[in-house]
């Protein structure tokens, strides 16, 4: 005889201690363990670019770990390494007391060594399928972002290229190889 589970909701992982990186998938947790000091690197190396080029342009939020709620029963919560969020979308919402309901408009991954090709694939889909309208993956051991779109688009920038994406992030530039320590 099986048990049925009660999936876990975003308001009862809200309420867990902050001891642990966790996400929610179909409401099953989701353990993760800390980043290391590169990914880490990166990911602060990211945050600041976007944090500048907001801060001095359009406005917006920019986040580091920041979890958004992708579905709803069974619920998702996912965390980009590094997410934006347009100064439009959070004019016209409640700010959260815990987690930002939706995609963000730019969701980040930084590829950790034991992250699996299906773990990345899975984890783009879901940003884009929610409303995401743009999702870099950075690759650190190849120093490449791999930038991915709703309409199945996929962009590679190698390390000598420039980062830009003037309908999501207007006005924003950076050399990829500015990105990695």
């Amino acid at each position: 005889m099986t048990t049925a589970v009660t999936p876990i909701t975003a308001e009862m992982l809200s309420r867990l201690p902050n001891d642990a990186r966790r996400e929610l998938v179909d409401g099953e947790i989701i353990e993760m363990s800390p980043v290391g000091f590169e990914h880490g690197g990166i990911a602060a190396h990211i945050a600041s670019r976007l944090l500048g080029w907001a801060e001095d342009g359009p406005g917006g939020y920019v986040g580091i770990e920041t979890g958004c709620v992708l579905a709803r029963n069974p619920d998702t919560v996912r965390a980009p390494d590094v997410l934006y969020i347009s100064a439009a979308r959070l004019a016209s919402a409640d700010r959260p007391s815990s987690y930002w309901e939706g995609a963000p408009d730019l969701a980040v991954e930084v590829v950790s060594p034991d992250d699996s090709a299906k773990l990345v694939r899975d984890k783009v889909r879901s940003y884009l399928r929610t409303g995401a309208r743009l999702v870099w993956v950075v690759y650190p051991s190849s120093h490449e972002v791999i930038a991915y779109m709703p309409d199945g688009t996929a962009l590679e920038y190698g390390e000598t290229a420039i980062l830009a994406n003037e309908e999501v992030l207007p006005g924003f530039r950076c050399p990829v190889k500015e990105l990695f320590m």
